[in-house]
């Protein structure tokens, strides 16, 4: 299993691993060389490992990442906006082999009435944080923007560069 949230990998290793597996809208030429660019230079090799675990790509979670490759937001608010709402991991199993080790268990029905409303709750307390802080913080000052490492050819092992932790 590769951990994104182990410490070693930074936050442009997961929007390396999004840029590759999910569709982003890349509304901008900066946008499509960052995405060439990161593709290039951060994206971790996963063809060794059966799992991979890190932050979630959902609603939110994604949308932040949109706004890093447009160049609208920096790392360091990239990296905050992960711990917003306590959206949570993802496990993602990525071979077949990891597909023949899981157990069906058991099935059970929950009511979206009761489960829907809490996912919409935490999805608007992340956005909300999101508008209220992180987007308020003025990085354009002296943040670094992916235009940045494009022009610095930023490293992978870059000190600016968070690392990802688990909350």
């Amino acid at each position: 299993m590769v951990d994104l949230l182990d410490g070693t990998h930074t936050v442009l290793e997961w929007i390396a691993l999004l840029l590759a597996n999910r569709t982003f809208r890349l509304g901008s030429e900066l946008a499509r060389d960052a995405r060439d660019y990161l593709l290039a230079s951060f994206l971790p090799d996963t063809a060794p490992y059966d799992v991979i675990r890190g932050y979630r790509a959902d609603d939110s979670y994604f949308s932040f990442a949109e706004a890093f490759v447009e160049g609208t937001l920096s790392i360091d608010q990239l990296a905050r906006s992960l711990y917003l709402g306590k959206l949570g991991v993802q496990v993602v199993l990525v071979s077949s082999r990891a597909f023949d080790h899981l157990r069906f268990v058991e099935a059970c029905s929950v009511q979206a009435e009761a489960y829907y409303p809490k996912f919409v709750a935490r999805d608007e307390a992340a956005r909300q944080e999101y508008r209220s802080t992180v987007r308020g913080a003025h990085d354009y000052r002296d943040g670094l923007f992916v235009l940045d490492l494009m022009r610095k050819e930023v490293a992978p092992d870059d000190p600016r560069i968070q690392r990802m932790l688990p909350e």
